[in-house]
Order: structure tokens, then sequence, then C-alpha cells
């Protein structure tokens, strides 16, 4: 069967299971949409075996606590949220909201994240009323599509259409391609080939840019304590995520004492320009990130180098040869390698952090570990991302925790800066359309024509 006719099969069969799926009300919804969660959360010790095995990427144990940490608060923050039907009524505006599903969502996941993309994919689809068709990276098809007949096998036994949820066994990038101009919305988790064709289907696209976390230290922090939380970012799953910390931006009188708390948590360090070199041929070939190295463990890399590192150590610190386009170590480095630098002035520390966005990560997050408010906020006001995660391990909070307020997800939207339609979290609310309803209000406050454009007031 050629792809186009695979993939209209595939559409049909899930266009009609949503069309059955959007007639079930709030309760049904988060029956089955819990119940999805709550089998990656189950599941999480085979589940992560299956994904380390097949991608040959990753920690085990980091992904055991992924889908167990990612199941729960994605659940978490969907249970109490109305997504059928009437939304809201607003008697104040005399407005009402209604929701509305999308349709079919097509949803394009990585190798990286082969486990918990699809699972939060689905669940905020499904908690639209929407059906969706999953389309996995050939490295990850094997657990991607046991999870996926795991969803569908739980789900057919709340009541759920059988089609509801499918997969592409046999994903190929043709395919991927097919299922993108085919679906009502795509949410293109990935590389950034695909997420470009995902935004060039001609159907609603929800993708995500490149990561290149930059980190400040500011001043008034207790170093040990920041340390190791950045230590723990820049591990966690061997440095796969695409929100792990890149870089350690340090006060210049400072600079040693970090080090050593860096040295203290694992670090190896490397100042010397020869090594550094080493590390940056394995690292980047052609000034592109080697798929050989990403997702794997500090002595792989350390080997192919030519480098002879501890047997304990957790992660290589290089110290940076320049800022932005002078040192090609300043990109997204997707395995357990940080760079560091020193500043003068906080000012100067921020500037760092955004000449290596413009490198690459542009939209994306930013670190920083500061208790200086205005710090941060002069931060937030300069650097041109979505996120600026404060005093946590970015990797594990960028995406949404039960410790701040940033929305629960796998797929980081970046704004403009990356290419993006969204700049914030995906969220179920991305994958629903909502009707407004408004009446005329005979008891508005209407301000007269001098209020209307009265001098405007001086904000503080």
């Amino acid at each position: 069967m050629e792809a186009k006719e695979y993939i209209a099969e595939l559409v049909k069969k899930s266009g009609e299971a949503q069309r059955e799926y959007e007639k079930f009300n709030q309760e049904q919804v988060d029956e089955i949409v819990r119940e999805i969660g709550k089998i990656v959360y189950d599941r999480a010790e085979e589940l992560a075996k299956m994904a380390v095995e097949e991608t040959r990427m990753g920690v085990y144990e980091d992904k055991v606590s992924k889908n167990k940490g990612k199941s729960k608060v994605i659940w978490n923050n969907l249970k109490d949220k109305k997504s059928i039907g009437i939304l809201e009524e607003d008697t104040e505006k005399a407005l009402i909201k209604v929701a509305k599903p999308k349709g079919v969502v097509g949803a394009i996941t990585p190798c990286t994240n082969p486990i918990v993309t699809p699972m939060c994919n689905a669940m905020f689809a499904l908690k639209g009323g929407n059906s969706i068709i999953v389309s996995p990276h050939p490295r990850s098809k094997k657990c991607c599509k046991y999870v996926v007949d795991l969803f569908k096998e739980a789900i057919t036994k709340l009541g759920a259409p059988e089609n509801l949820i499918q997969i592409i066994e046999e994903p190929t990038i043709e395919l991927s391609l097919e299922l993108m101009k085919a679906v009502d919305v795509v949410v293109a988790t990935g590389g950034m080939g695909m997420v470009k064709s995902a935004y060039s289907s001609g159907k609603p696209a929800y993708g995500v840019g490149a990561g290149n976390v930059q980190c400040i230290i500011d001043r008034d922090v207790n170093i040990k304590e920041a340390v190791a939380k950045i230590v723990t970012g820049r591990t966690f799953d061997n440095g796969i995520i695409c929100s792990g910390e890149q870089s350690a931006i340090i006060p210049k009188e400072l600079y040693k004492e970090t080090i050593d708390a860096f040295k203290a948590n694992g670090a190896f360090y490397v100042e010397d320009e020869e090594t550094i070199e080493k590390f940056a041929k394995v690292i980047f070939v052609d000034g592109t990130i080697n798929g050989k190295i990403v997702g794997q463990s500090v002595q792989f890399i350390a080997n192919l180098a030519g480098v002879e590192v501890p047997n304990d150590t957790k992660v290589i610190i290089l110290k940076a040869r320049g800022k932005g386009f002078e040192d090609v170590l300043c990109k997204e480095k997707m395995c357990p390698v940080m760079i560091s630098f020193e500043y003068d002035n906080f000012e100067d520390a921020v500037e760092i952090a955004q000449s290596n966005l413009e490198v690459e990560g542009k939209g994306h997050s930013c670190a920083i570990h500061s208790n200086n408010k205005e710090n941060i906020k002069y931060a937030s006001t300069k650097l041109t991302v979505s996120r600026l995660v404060v005093n946590q391990p970015s990797s594990t909070s960028a995406g949404g925790s039960l410790y701040n307020g940033f929305a629960p997800t796998t797929t980081l939207g970046c704004g403009s800066w990356g290419n993006n339609s969204i700049s914030e979290n995906l969220d179920y609310k991305h994958l629903i359309n909502v009707s407004r309803i408004g009446f005329y209000n005979a008891e508005a406050k209407v301000p007269t024509d001098e209020e209307i454009w009265a001098p405007e007031k001086v904000w503080a």
C-alpha cells in the first residue's frame, strides 16, 4: 500500500473514532485520560527498560523517574480542567465559551522521549475530545507501539472507540510527511527539519525549537546548593533533555570556588586548549552535533575523545574559549558536557547568555540561580527565551513540575524566536477550539468619549 493510501486509511478510522468520542461527557473523557497516565506511572520500570534498550540512549533510572514524574504532574494538572462543552460563563462580559475538538491530531514523537511524549500528546489530545495518530521515530518504534497498544487496550475497556489512538508501526519520513498533510492539527516534537515540515504541511502545527539552556549563577546564592542543582539538571538522562543546562556563567571572583563545588559533585574540569579541542571535535562534526554522543555517558564520550576521566565522573566541564560564534561548544550539547564562563558584572553574564542563544536556542529556556529579584527581572527582559527557570534544575523543571507554574508537558514552545507558533508549554488548551457566544449586555458600563481619549496613566 502506498504511503498516501495507508495514511488516508488511518485518518479515516481516526476521524470515525473521534466523531464518536466527541459525544463523551467530561467525566468519561477524564477517566480515559487518567488511564493513559496511570499506565505509564504503573509500568514505569518496564517501559524505561524498553526505551533504553531500543534507543540506546539515556539512563534507565532517570527514565523511570521521568515516566513516573511526567505522568503524575500532567494528570495532576489536567484532572480538574474543563475541556468538554461549556468552559465558562462570564456574566460581567455577557460571554459564554464552549470547547470543541480540533479533530484528528497527528503527533510526531522523538527517540529521546519515546514513552512520555506519546503519553503526553495522547493525554492532551483526548482531553480535548480529539483522536490521535502517533508517528514515532524509527529508532523507538517498538517501545512506542508497545505503549500505544497498552493505551488502546486499557481505554477500550472504558468504552473508548477502537481507533481513538493509532500508531504508524513502520515509520518513515514519507509517512510522517503524509500524516502531517492529512490530519487536522500537528504536534511535532523532534529535530528542526521535522518541525519545519510540520509548519509547511498546510495544517495548524505546534513544534519546538532547539534548546541551548544558558545557566547564570548570581553572587548572592549558596554556591554548593546551586551547583548540586545544575549537575542534577545537566546529567539527568545523560543530558538528552532539550531543557538541560548547557553552560555555567560564573562571577569571576567566585569562579574557583564554584569549579571546586562542581568537582565535589563529580565534575571533570578541563581548561587546557588541547584537551578541550579533543572534546569539541568529538561532540561536533563540521559544526553539527555528532549523533553518536547524544544521550551517552561521560565515559563513552571521553573514550571517543581519547581522554581518561575518573570512573565516578558525572559531568565534563570545559572552559569556554569564547562566547557565541567564537566557540562551537556554545551550541547545544545533548550529553553530560557543559562549558563555563567568568563574568564581571551581572549585565555581562546576561550578555554572554544572549550571545550563546544567538548561535542556537533562541526562544527556549534559560536558568538562573539568584535571590536578587531585580537581577532576575533584568535577565527576563533581556534574554530571548520563553522560560526563565529560577533556582531549580532546568531539565526537570522547565517542562513543568509540582513546584512551579509552568504547564506540565513534553513539548516546549519557543515563540517566534524559535520559529514556533507558541511561546509557552504545549497544553491541552492548544488542542481545542473555543466558540464564544456574545450576548448584548444592557448593563455594560460604557465610557464616555472623554474617558476613552483621556491621557494614558503613567505606569509605575
